[in-house]
């Protein structure tokens, strides 16, 4: 072999070991996907996180987070357009006004999936994973009227709304004025805006109280509420019956103290790491996720019962509270549910849109 072929070969392999290592370096290279949450510092939201952080772990992807306060849509959509812009993959966020919709869309066209949980808007093009909204507002609406005594209840209930506006929820008192229905001695008022930050929220339940003293119940349709009752209810002597939403690690010691009644929670966990899921099962397969909802759950909470959904094992009141603040812990529980989504498992609980609000 002459030297002039040798270099030329040995050029020619080292080439080939260049392009291979540089092949399957891209093969290799991490997927990365952003997160965007409204109501930053919640400590539901910040459940949701947690699984979102649990798939990125389970599935070896990147996960970025960018959290926003209040529910302001065009913040939300200049986060999810700053992830794209940086490179990411695929966003999931939840979607607080029909305004985003045009603009995630656009990034849907452009290659980019989008996936949608807790907060949608129909006219997105994607995947949404959250709760029935409107049939867990009757399921509340049902333990409320089954604790005042049944269709021949009385009193007063008033009900209070964090985000007036938002469709999931306005589905969420639909669905409670109409299981209050069933009980005609009922006087049902509101919804009211309460806020959403926890100073905001007790003030405008306590402002309520003043003005409804006689109030038989009192009733939140978003997390920070059943803190916030609890809190009044045993300053002012347990008088009245508090329910509300989500397993926060707050809302469980109010209804463990005796000061509120039930808290329905609507699997944060899985409003976290089913987007994530369905994002990299998009990426890899280089498609939109799938336009259709995905049921989160219903869990129900009183001091006498813990109902987790999802199939997922009983636990204690105890186990319960401590999962509300150890996300490893969480994650672990979890597990027949994670693993029940591998191959065609992922896609098999999608359901129409429409199905969201039945």
């Amino acid at each position: 072999m002459s030297s002039r072929f040798y270099r030329a070969a040995l050029m020619a392999g080292t080439a080939a070991i260049v392009m291979g290592a540089a092949a399957s370096a891209r093969a290799e290279e991490k997927i990365s996907v952003g997160f965007v949450t409204h109501a930053q510092g919640n400590p539901f939201i910040q459940q949701i996180v947690d699984g979102a952080q649990a798939a990125a772990d389970d599935l070896g992807v990147t996960l970025t987070v960018a959290q926003k306060s209040g529910g302001d849509p065009e913040a939300q959509l200049r986060a999810v357009q700053n992830f794209v812009s940086s490179g990411v993959q695929g966003v999931a966020t939840s979607v607080p006004g029909e305004s985003m919709a045009k603009g995630l869309n656009d990034i849907i066209a452009s290659g980019v999936p989008i996936a949608q949980y807790n907060l949608l808007a129909t006219s997105v093009k994607a995947a949404y994973v959250g709760e029935k909204s409107v049939e867990s507002g009757r399921i509340l609406g049902k333990m409320i009227v089954a604790k005042m005594g049944g269709a021949a209840a009385k009193g007063t209930v008033v009900i209070g709304n964090c985000f007036p506006g938002f469709p999931v929820l306005e589905n969420r008192a639909k669905g409670v004025q109409e299981s209050l229905k069933t009980a005609p001695g009922l006087k049902v008022l509101g919804p009211f805006d309460v806020k959403v930050s926890a100073v905001e929220n007790y003030n405008h339940w306590e402002q309520l109280y003043a003005a409804n003293p006689d109030a038989a119940a009192m009733v939140g349709l978003c997390a920070p509420d059943v803190a916030s009752l609890g809190k009044l209810n045993a300053a002012t002597g347990d008088k009245f019956i508090a329910g509300g939403y989500d397993l926060t690690e707050e809302n469980l010691a109010a209804i463990k103290g005796g000061h509120a009644y039930v808290t329905l929670g609507q699997s944060a966990f899985v409003q976290g790491y089913l987007p994530i899921a369905l994002l990299v099962d998009a990426i890899k397969n280089k498609k939109p996720t799938p336009v259709g909802f995905f049921n989160s759950g219903t869990q129900i909470v009183t001091a006498d019962s813990v109902d987790m959904g999802n199939g997922l094992p009983k636990v204690t009141y105890a186990q319960a509270q401590a999962m509300a603040s150890d996300p490893k812990a969480t994650a672990v529980y979890y597990k027949p549910w994670t693993q029940s989504l591998a191959g065609a498992g992922l896609m098999a609980g999608m359901k129409p849109i429409a199905a969201e609000s039945e």
